[in-house]
């Protein structure tokens, strides 16, 4: 089923892409040019910033995919705050929660010693804000990318298995902090590549070709039952 949460993809395309295009062969070959043509320069403007924040994680994803999106750099709950997002069993976060979930990540994620020791936790809770209804992998692994560099690392992402990956992932957002995707990743820690080689480091990383599984609207936040689903991941969430 196609990933439709506005309702319009037969007049309008997926997920309203400026070509209006409905094939998602060819959307997801736009998605990649883009993202090959504003890696550089997303780069270039994070090193620039001293301490990130969530309005850069924002201004980076409207950089890699503006020229696909109109909403490019519009988090889900700008544009789509009524709508419960998850992809396979994963319920992404409660669009009023998105926010919180990013900071969490950035906020840690740039304290050295804790992105060094945790870089799996913070991936989990970029992945888990899920600010975008697309680009989201792409966008948080620069994030990430630069986060780790700055901490004193790089990941060597070429030679991580997606399926694997994908499964830790999993794992660290059902169960947040456990170290599932800090135990995975540990045997991928590199010295810190240099800026001209971050966006090579990146692109190499598993699940950016666009051909995951699709996201999925499971209906309103306000659903007695979503509502409920929310409550009881967040309380798992937290007492894990």
């Amino acid at each position: 089923m196609t990933f439709d949460p506005f309702g319009d993809f037969q007049t309008r395309g997926y997920l309203r892409n400026l070509a209006s295009e409905k094939d998602l062969e060819i959307v997801r070959r736009l998605e990649h040019t883009s993202f090959a043509t504003g890696i550089d320069a997303a780069f270039a403007r994070l090193a620039s910033i001293k301490r990130l924040s969530y309005q850069d994680v924002l201004d980076t994803h409207k950089m890699l995919f503006e020229a696909v999106y109109p909403w490019a750099g519009q988090d889900r709950l700008q544009i789509a705050p009524d709508l419960a997002v998850s992809k396979g069993p994963i319920l992404f976060a409660y669009p009023k929660d998105i926010r919180r979930a990013v900071d969490y990540a950035l906020y840690h994620g740039q304290d050295k010693a804790f992105m060094a020791g945790k870089p799996g936790e913070i991936m989990g809770y970029l992945a888990y804000g899920h600010p975008f209804l697309d680009g989201n992998g792409r966008t948080i692994m620069v994030v990430h990318g630069v986060l780790a560099q700055r901490a004193g690392f790089s990941i060597d992402w070429a030679t991580t298995t997606k399926a694997d990956y994908l499964s830790e992932l999993t794992k660290e957002l059902d169960s947040p902090g456990k170290g599932h995707l800090d135990t995975y990743l540990r045997p991928f820690v590199r010295e810190a590549v240099t800026d001209d080689l971050l966006a090579a480091t990146v692109v190499q990383a598993p699940g950016l070709d666009g051909n995951a599984e699709q996201n999925e609207v499971l209906g309103k936040t306000n659903e007695p039952a979503l509502q409920a689903r929310y409550e009881q991941q967040e309380l798992k969430r937290s007492r894990e």
